[in-house]
């Protein structure tokens, strides 16, 4: 197949689920092009299937606003029309499912009917979607998508609540390449003794350090660690929070102990020298940075929000708590890192679960809709 795949190019999970999707379906045969407005951080190697359209925006005075959509939508026509594809796959509702659906009808008064599938990521229907100025635009998008996709349960039932629609939404989850996982010290160096020079339990936390994360959590539950046990923190990401964290670390004198990275295009490099995970999230639709922990061998101490009860087993690869409850999420991570034999025993649980999320599990699964949307 000839598939169209939009997305936005930049570190968020809605973004690197498209890429890999993307790259995982020309591996398999088929022709994938990209069209977003920058190439997408994570389209790093070259295969003879990808192609690359970027979408440009004229700079003109009138407007305070460039206008993306309709630019990204007159791109779509392009491509569609002289690349001959056979469908577009539209990932994160705005403005992506609007501007295809603007393209499909156009395309529609040239004789061409081309169909498209959009993948609901989270914060598109659980944040920017309930906002009055975007509610009646992504709920008809939705509705007149020739297939929907969500990438969790409970993201499928958020929709329905929300946008009161009754299309049938597909649940077909995130998923990591578990192969890429596997021996992974022998592909990356993992010097554990540079964050952990005295033996100390290494903690980790991904995210894009917005508001959502509540990666201010983050450094309270360690806090809590670390007048326990010797313990260091390493923080993977950047975002508008940043500032606030450095603040609170210093406030609660933990700064010596925490590594902040910043932005890092394959975060396996250094979470594989981590002992625990945190995501204390104020909603998460799926879990993301918390599977590719979980295929490291980490165990996850989770909000128990959204999605992550479907990937995070209580119990067994870690413990979900209330949103905000520091507390209790201290005393779990304690109750993990202080007993090897339970920490040996959640390692080798998290693996297994995240195994479950294998991209050859995930890719059929896109395939026989894509079959299905093509044979109507």
């Amino acid at each position: 197949m000839k598939i169209g795949i939009v997305c936005y190019p930049t570190f968020g999970g809605s973004g690197v689920v498209a890429t890999e999707l993307g790259k995982a379906l020309a591996t398999e045969g088929h022709q994938i092009h990209f069209i977003t407005y920058s190439q997408p951080f994570r389209l790093n190697h070259f295969n003879e299937n990808l192609f690359y359209h970027e979408v440009s925006v004229s700079n003109y005075p009138l407007f305070e606003y460039q206008p993306y959509e309709s630019a990204l939508a007159s791109k779509l026509v392009d491509v569609v029309k002289y690349e001959k594809l056979d469908l577009l796959h539209v990932h994160y509702a705005i403005p992506h499912a609007s501007a295809a659906l603007m393209a499909k009808n156009i395309l529609i008064k040239q004789g061409i009917n081309i169909p498209f599938i959009t993948t609901l990521h989270g914060t598109d229907i659980t944040l920017v979607g309930k906002d009055p100025c975007f509610e009646p635009v992504i709920k008809y998008s939705i509705e007149e998508s020739d297939a929907v996709t969500a990438v969790s349960l409970s993201l499928k039932n958020d929709t329905r609540n929300i946008f009161k629609i009754n299309n049938e939404i597909h649940v077909i989850p995130n998923f990591i390449d578990v192969s890429e996982y596997e021996n992974i010290s022998q592909i990356h160096k993992c010097h554990r003794n540079y964050y952990s020079p005295n033996g100390e339990k290494i903690i980790v936390h991904v995210s894009n350090f917005r508001a959502v994360k509540r990666v201010d959590d983050v450094l309270r539950v360690f806090d809590r660690i670390r007048k326990k046990i010797p313990a260091k923190l390493i923080l993977i990401g950047d975002g508008p929070e940043r500032s606030n964290i450095e603040k609170l670390c210093r406030e609660l004198n933990t700064c010596n102990d925490i590594h902040s990275v910043g932005k890092i295009i394959d975060p396996k490099e250094l979470l594989c020298v981590g002992d625990l995970f945190i995501l204390p999230s104020e909603t998460e639709s799926f879990g993301l940075a918390a599977l590719e922990a979980m295929a490291m061998k980490i165990p996850v101490i989770s909000s128990n929000t959204g999605g992550l009860p479907e990937v995070n087993v209580q119990g067994e690869t870690g413990y979900l708590s209330e949103v905000g409850d520091v507390e209790e999420m201290a005393n779990n991570a304690l109750s993990i890192l202080t007993d090897e034999n339970k920490l040996k025993s959640f390692k080798k649980n998290a693996f297994r679960q995240a195994a479950k999320y294998d991209i050859k599990n995930i890719i059929p699964l896109y395939e026989k809709l894509y079959h299905q949307v093509l044979n109507r």
